[in-house]
């Protein structure tokens, strides 16, 4: 089974490079909130939704008004991607934030990149939020994540799916 196509989402960082034509490439270049982004010649282009090749054909047709046979390369420098496709982590998290979906992400993966969790932290009865496409209703997953993160239990090492949050809360002293 091949991985699907990664998606341009609001947040990501682009590298534009225009064959034969660097005053119309662009380095560091971050989609905007609204999902577009503006290049010289090409002002608000969508690029939310598309992958980096489609991205590419669409500012060759673009530019070929103005440049002969225009030959153009997208590069993902930093990623995000779109909201149905990030985790997020939220609560007593050392580093709350959202995370670009990875193929088999797991909760121990999201929480060495939070760097644990704060003194406060509830650890053992955090939650994954997890939301039906069908229905939109939301499931709740209970895990042991003081359990996983102080004692090695690996059995609390769930994986994650795309658009779920993990919830950590506050512990009641």
């Amino acid at each position: 089974m091949s991985a699907p196509d990664y998606v341009i989402g609001p947040g990501d960082k682009l590298n534009v490079f225009v064959y034969r034509a660097p005053e119309l490439s662009a380095t560091d270049l971050p989609v905007r909130p609204d999902g577009r982004l503006s290049l010289p010649l090409i002002p608000d282009l969508n690029a939310a939704g598309r992958t980096p090749t489609q991205l590419a054909n669409d500012i060759e047709k673009q530019l070929g008004s103005y440049v002969l046979e225009p030959n153009v390369t997208v590069m993902v420098q930093s990623f995000l991607g779109p909201p149905s496709r990030q985790i997020r982590l939220i609560g007593e998290a050392a580093q709350p934030m959202a995370l670009p979906y990875r193929e088999g992400m797991t909760v121990l993966d999201v929480m060495i990149e939070a760097k644990g969790l704060t003194r406060y932290a509830a650890g053992n009865r955090a939650e994954i939020i997890r939301r039906r496409p069908e229905s939109g209703q939301a499931d709740r997953i209970r895990v042991r994540l003081a359990d996983l993160l102080r004692e090695g239990d690996v059995t609390q090492d769930m994986p994650l799916q795309p658009g779920d949050t993990l919830v950590i809360p506050t512990a009641w002293f």
